[in-house]
């Protein structure tokens, strides 16, 4: 159940923008529903955007292809964003790479709306001073579309569990003579039997 907010003149100081290549001026849009702004551009990402083992490397440039259009409660943000992004494998640690492409469709209150009045903080995006700030509606995006085990390879063997070289360029032929635990503690038992019987003959 939504918990409604007392509208204060500190909306702004309460949902500060951090800056950011990810943070846009919206004050040409002049809060007439209907008007409309296109962002077509590339910036580099602020920071590093993914998972442990994949993600959006911070610098690497993120392509923006995005409408932000002027509605009732605040903009509308819809679009999309792709990037490149770099990791490994989380089979035989290999580094991989590839690039992730997510659609945005955020809405960002006005300040003494209904919209940012009636819904809790952190439920709906915010307009700041005549800006939207993108970079956690993206890395929101991102985390969801990323892997959390990606692979080189769909069929990727991994590593050998006896010497860590990866399987899929150890060759055919790889393998490791493994004594069973219970016979190698017998045989280690061995040369000291042979040395007594040796003893027991002079």
């Amino acid at each position: 159940m939504s918990v409604s907010k007392k509208v204060s003149s500190n909306n702004s100081a309460r949902h500060r923008h951090t800056p950011s290549t990810l943070t846009f001026d919206i004050s040409r849009l002049g809060r007439r529903p209907g008007s409309m702004m296109a962002i077509r551009e590339t910036v580099p990402s602020p920071s590093r955007i993914g998972v442990d083992l994949v993600a959006i490397q911070a610098g690497a440039p993120l392509t923006l292809d995005l409408v932000l259009q002027s509605v009732s409660e605040g903009v509308l943000v819809t679009g999309t964003v792709t990037a490149p992004t770099t990791g490994e494998c989380a089979r035989c640690l290999t580094p991989i790479t590839g690039s992730v492409e997510i659609e945005l469709t955020e809405l960002f209150a006005y300040p003494d709306s209904t919209t940012e009045a009636t819904t809790e903080e952190d439920e709906v995006g915010h307009v700041v001073d005549e800006t939207v700030a993108l970079e956690q509606s993206i890395i929101d995006e991102v985390v969801l579309q990323l892997p959390f085990s990606p692979v080189c390879t769909e069929d990727c063997p991994g590593l050998c569990p006896n010497c860590g070289v990866p399987l899929a360029t150890a060759g055919p032929d790889h393998h490791h003579d493994v004594i069973d635990p219970r016979w190698a503690k017998l045989a280690q038992m061995m040369p000291d039997q042979n040395s007594g019987e040796a003893g027991d003959q002079q």
